[in-house]
């Protein structure tokens, strides 16, 4: 769909997203959003807004559906995370596909430029953020996918198998994974899935809006903490586990402090473990569908996560 193109069917949903708009102007399409069509665009009230788009207007089937990301955004809002506000959800008379319309929030989203100069107690701020997101109701969410432990080490595997390109550092860590499984979670919650330095709006103050919920399930909330502390999101700042701007001890004492450190690091392992498998199969794109440099950068960045599953393993 061409800026024009939107230019006129958002026009015509103007008076919905504010009673005094009607039209929009400066519709454009922004780099961000690996899945999903991001446009930015202006009420001629002045207002500037989001449209977060399936690509072509049509699901992908591996993310939770732009409609549930609304509600769990609504929701998350309500239990006080930081997210942008949904002002319209697009229907099927709409003539834009699946989507909805949010609210713009200013800030970096840029890991590199975070980490050098993060605002003071972001890694804490992390922590209380995903107690509030890991205390939302996840029945509200019948949809969503859950997963256990066992489950997801053997999607991961088979993604690493169908690559076929073997890796001895992934063999190595998929055992170190099956062996040494944290026990369930006793109460399994809503986990965002991306929690990461990257998918996060900051300002001066800290964190102004978790981004991208696309990825959203039901399982162990420690698998968002580890996730989190995974090096690739670091941004250079190896030295700081918690996204290259803070400590582990940080992160948990705004968590709550009950926090496993054993099954804290298994989840880091899968975690890198998982992007590692990421990578890989951007190689594949490479070498078919989609033979872009984006894709050969990525596909290159599989050795890094072996060299952090190394570390990680004491191997």
């Amino acid at each position: 769909m061409t800026p024009e193109t939107l230019t006129t069917t958002l026009s015509t949903l103007a008076p919905r997203l504010d009673p005094q708009a009607r039209g929009v102007q400066n519709v454009r399409r922004l780099s961000g959003g690996a899945t999903q069509e991001i446009w930015r665009f202006d009420l001629d009230t002045g207002t500037p807004l989001i449209l977060r788009r399936a690509p072509g207007g049509l699901r992908i089937a591996e993310t939770v559906g732009l409609e549930v990301e609304a509600r769990l955004l609504a929701a998350a809002g309500a239990g006080g995370v930081p997210v942008p506000g949904v002002r319209l959800v697009l229907g099927e008379g709409d003539g834009l596909g699946q989507g909805f319309v949010m609210d713009f929030v200013e800030g970096e989203t840029l890991g590199g430029r975070i980490v050098r100069a993060p605002p003071a107690g972001l890694a804490r701020q992390c922590g209380a953020i995903l107690a509030r997101i890991h205390a939302l109701d996840p029945g509200d969410f019948p949809t969503l996918a859950r997963r256990s432990t066992v489950e997801l080490v053997d999607q991961w595997r088979a993604v690493y198998r169908a690559a076929a390109w073997p890796r001895p550092v992934f063999e190595v860590a998929l055992r170190w994974l099956d062996s040494h499984r944290p026990p369930p979670p006793a109460r399994p919650a809503l986990v965002h899935g991306d929690f990461r330095n990257g998918n996060l709006m900051i300002g001066a103050e800290g964190v102004r809006a978790v981004l991208d919920w696309e990825l959203a399930h039901v399982g162990d909330p420690l698998e968002d903490l580890g996730w989190l502390c995974v090096n690739s999101w670091r941004f250079g700042r190896s030295d700081l586990p918690v996204g290259g701007f803070g400590t582990v001890d940080d992160l948990v004492a705004g968590y709550g402090g009950a926090v496993d450190r054993a099954a804290l690091h298994w989840w880091e392992v899968f975690g890198t473990l998982r992007w590692g498998c990421m990578c890989a199969g951007m190689a594949a794109a490479f070498r078919g569908p989609d033979p872009s440099v984006e894709r050969a950068m990525i596909a290159r960045r599989t050795s890094e996560t072996e060299i952090d599953l190394l570390r990680l393993l004491g191997v």
